[in-house]
């Protein structure tokens, strides 16, 4: 074990006599530390005389020296020892504590750990054209996030983060970088599913949870890549349950959103909003934000919503749901009427609600606006925009028979599937 040696030349603090000589000789005590030593004692240089007989002279007389001093001169020589000393033996008197982290941290900091390589980062990648050579080049034009939902390699994310790519790359938790096919996508509900070719023991699915008793005020924590910063965690709370947005792609509404204060950037759309068991509980698709960064209320896809639009792309590739086959007129429009309900403008004949019968809004000879039907309600529920129509729609089945009805007239209307969607 090295050693460090440290000799300071101290004073007493009284006057001291010291006998006369011609000669003195000085006989130094040398105090070792060694790096565990944490009180450090001084060396002091003894003037003693060979000759006992000769008169006493005080060598420094009247003189008083403070301990600050004493202290001081101390600390002065240990630093310039350690100066000279190599900097393995300096750290030898660093102190390190281990760091103590409260439950609540410890729990965070599990939760991290055990879900981050459920999460990977999507690269959406689409062709250009150099204008000058003419080359075709494949540029990245957005980035999220996603979740593996399987071992069977499906990756599940929002639509928007992979609208318009001629190319999809998949990001795993070990920086492997893989090519990723569509599986199915449904616009309605910014919901899309991905598959990627890689070993199964790469892949860990994400625990699946229940977004039913959710309740606001507990913990939930987001996961992803926001501004391409991969594997970010943010935390927050439920702010508020059965928020309505509507879709970026088709503008139909999404019922029963979870609102969160958890910090959702870009670049965070697709990731999984987890509760304190690290369960999924939503999928992380939009914010509220003038400026386009995290503002403090968020908004995600709840689970049980996702759950059964991955079954169906997983199983069919697609999802099938049910539609009245007609063209409404916007909210305001109709209140501007003074009207309540959905007002068809077109109703083609060859779909569900032109097969039943239902009035286009049209022109007459004249040029005079004649108004079309206006659906009041469906199946006995009260309809007074094209949300609380879309939302009835969405309890149907296809093959369902809905009845438009109002005081006047009923009028029993067959859902069809919606169109396949390129």
């Amino acid at each position: 074990m090295a050693t460090f040696s440290l000799i300071s030349t101290l004073f007493p603090s009284s006057s001291s006599s010291f006998s006369r000589s011609s000669s003195y000789t000085t006989k130094p005590t040398t105090i070792h530390l060694s790096k565990s030593l944490h009180l450090y004692t001084p060396t002091l240089f003894l003037l003693r005389p060979p000759n006992p007989t000769l008169p006493i002279i005080p060598l420094f007389p009247k003189l008083t020296i403070p301990k600050s001093l004493l202290l001081l001169c101390t600390s002065l020589a240990l630093s310039f020892t350690l100066l000279l000393s190599d900097a393995d033996s300096a750290a030898a008197f660093v102190v390190t504590s281990p760091r103590k982290l409260q439950s609540d941290e410890l729990a965070t900091v599990r939760l991290f750990q055990e879900n981050t390589p459920s999460v990977v980062y999507i690269t959406n990648l689409a062709v250009k054209q150099d204008a000058f050579t003419l080359d075709v080049l494949e540029v990245p034009q957005g980035s999220g996030s996603g979740f593996v939902w399987d071992k069977e390699g499906h990756i599940v994310t929002n639509y928007h983060v992979i609208r318009g790519a001629s190319d999809l790359k998949v990001t795993l938790a070990d920086q492997s970088t893989l090519d990723a096919i569509v599986v199915g996508f449904d616009q309605d509900k910014d919901v899309a599913v991905l598959r990627v070719d890689a070993p199964k023991d790469k892949l860990r699915p994400i625990p699946i949870g229940v977004s039913a008793d959710l309740l606001v005020g507990q913990k939930v924590y987001a996961i992803g890549n926001p501004f391409g910063l991969d594997h970010t965690l943010t935390t927050g709370v439920i702010s508020g349950l059965r928020r309505e947005i509507s879709s970026a792609a088709t503008g139909r509404p999404i019922q029963d959103v979870i609102q969160t204060d958890a910090a959702i950037n870009p670049g965070n759309s697709g990731g999984p909003l987890l509760d304190s068991s690290g369960n999924l509980i939503g999928i992380n698709t939009a914010i509220y934000s003038p400026s386009g960064a995290s503002s403090g209320v968020g908004f995600s896809i709840p689970v049980d919503t996702v759950s059964g639009i991955v079954d169906q792309l997983v199983k069919f590739g697609k999802v099938t749901r049910p539609i009245l086959g007609i063209k409404f007129a916007p909210d305001q429009s109709v209140e501007q009427l003074g009207v309540s309900g959905v007002l068809v403008l077109d109703a083609p004949a060859n779909g569900p609600a032109g097969k039943a019968g239902l009035q286009s809004t049209k022109r007459d000879s004249y040029g005079r606006l004649i108004l079309g039907d206006i659906i009041t309600s469906v199946n006995d529920k009260k309809v007074t925009n094209g949300s609380d129509l879309y939302r009835i729609l969405d309890q149907c089945k296809v093959g369902d028979k809905v009845l438009r009805g109002d005081h006047k007239e009923k009028i029993p209307v067959i859902l069809e599937p919606k169109p396949d969607e390129s």
